[in-house]
């Protein structure tokens, strides 16, 4: 079979956050070759566009003749077409070269409101592009302009998507995120209606969203699934690159779009440094330090979203004697309590990705003074009901009431405990080595004043 060959016909944007530069980078992480055709050169940042040169007509068609002469496409996507010429042209070569896996984005403006198509090309790009299209994926504002009608809600959008699709296209993707509440996507393939649903990420860095949105349809088109499916994968890779945009540049930065190849990536890794930093646990000898409950260890991905993102160790590191022992190597979803506190440590600094829990005495709160950590608790006797009552959330809670107050996380955040629940102390670090270290300098601290 080979790898998938993706073309995307759209601008060029020199701040490297949309068009081309956005495509090829979504299709290359959703395991497609990539390949262009650019039809307009943009002097663009995250401020806005400060120019468009537009790229002959010809020189779009002898670029459209290299790639599918020789190289061949398995899934195509048009982005920004500026010109009724430039899109006479693209409808040709479709034709031309039976390109059917087509997903025509029908780009309109800039996230900053520049406009990026001349006037009468949208007509054209309505009457010679949308038949051609197995599947079209107006935004909002750009739906309103092809239906002619205003969209104010879900329902609103279905009728634009029925609308749209009388214009010739064989499916219609209206993308909800113009409206308030959760970003509701509507596919509608000329008979039914599927509605994707994810929450609304809270940030102004969206810069690319429906370049990467639409390449990610097209990478799905080219392996072969069908168009529920590739709408589907492309819902929940554009909600991730969403929720980890980059911050960037002066005003609207881009999603990142290297976020799931990253978490993959680094799998290994964390479980290798987990498994290093618990061998330097158990050599140290350091049961002294282990609780009721036992202990466990974890180390999160970079940009985990849940407990699976969180690797810890099964059965928990146990006591025997003087030393601490486990019964396997870490695995990823091991502990959702050591998770709920590095994914809620996680939320005010991305960089502190390790944490640990041992057994609470006053003596040892002492020494973590003495070693110079920074200290700080909360009381689960001020947990609220609707907290308690719910599974697994008592130390999100807790957590997260610390760190509200600090404008750093600490070394240690303990509690005294409540009825029924054991006092206990976790140590937070950046890595496993760093939170061992920490440890290893308590439990050490701890054998010295014993004598």
């Amino acid at each position: 079979m080979g790898i998938k060959k993706i073309l995307t016909i759209a601008g060029s944007d020199s701040g490297g956050g949309a068009g081309i530069q956005a495509d090829l980078k979504a299709i290359t992480v959703l395991g497609g070759f990539g390949m262009s055709v650019i039809t307009a050169l943009t002097a663009q940042n995250t401020l806005g566009v400060q120019g468009i040169y537009h790229v002959p007509e010809d020189f779009v068609e002898k670029q459209f003749d290299s790639v599918a002469a020789d190289i061949g496409i398995d899934a195509a996507k048009t982005g920004m077409l500026a010109t009724s010429k430039i899109v006479r042209v693209v409808a040709k070569k479709i034709k031309e070269y039976g390109i059917d896996k087509l997903v025509v984005d029908p780009v309109m403006a800039a996230k900053g409101g520049a406009p990026l198509i001349e006037s009468g090309a949208g007509k054209t790009l309505t009457e010679e592009l949308l038949p051609l299209a197995c599947v079209v994926t107006p935004n909002i504002p750009e739906a309103e302009v092809l239906s002619e009608i205003k969209i104010s809600s879900v329902d609103d959008m279905k009728k634009s998507a029925e609308i749209i699709c009388g214009l010739g296209a064989k499916n219609v993707v209206v993308k909800g995120g113009h409206l308030t509440g959760d970003a509701v996507d509507i596919l509608y393939d000329g008979r039914n209606f599927y509605e994707y649903t994810s929450e609304k990420i809270d940030t102004r860095d969206t810069h690319g969203t429906g370049c990467t949105y639409s390449a990610a349809i097209a990478a799905g088109l080219a392996e072969g699934k069908s168009i529920i499916e590739a709408v589907q994968t492309a819902k929940e890779y554009i909600t991730t690159v969403i929720r980890f945009s980059l911050h960037i540049g002066g005003g609207q930065g881009p999603v990142n779009h290297f976020v799931p190849a990253l978490r993959e990536s680094e799998r290994y890794r964390c479980i290798e440094e987990l498994r290093n930093a618990l061998q330097r646990f158990k050599d140290g000898r350091c049961g002294n330090i282990i609780p009721e409950v036992q202990s466990n260890i974890g180390y999160a991905l970079p940009f985990a979203r849940g407990a699976d993102d969180v690797a810890a160790i099964p059965g928990r590191v146990i006591r025997v004697g003087k030393d601490a022992r486990t019964f396997g190597d870490p695995v990823f979803g091991a502990s959702r309590h050591i998770a709920s506190i590095i994914l809620t440590a996680m939320r005010y600094d991305s960089e502190w990705r390790s944490a640990m829990n041992i057994r609470f005495s006053k003596d040892i709160i002492r020494i973590c003074g003495e070693l110079g950590y920074d200290i700080d608790n909360f009381d689960r006797s001020a947990e609220p009901e609707e907290v308690k009552a719910k599974e697994g959330s008592s130390l999100e809670w807790g957590t997260n009431s610390v760190l509200l107050k600090l404008d750093a996380i600490p070394d240690i955040i303990f509690d005294r405990g409540d009825i029924g629940k054991e006092p206990m102390i976790r140590v937070l670090g950046r890595t496993p080595n760093d939170v061992v270290e920490k440890v290893l300098n308590i439990s050490k601290r701890i054998k010295e004043q014993e004598g």
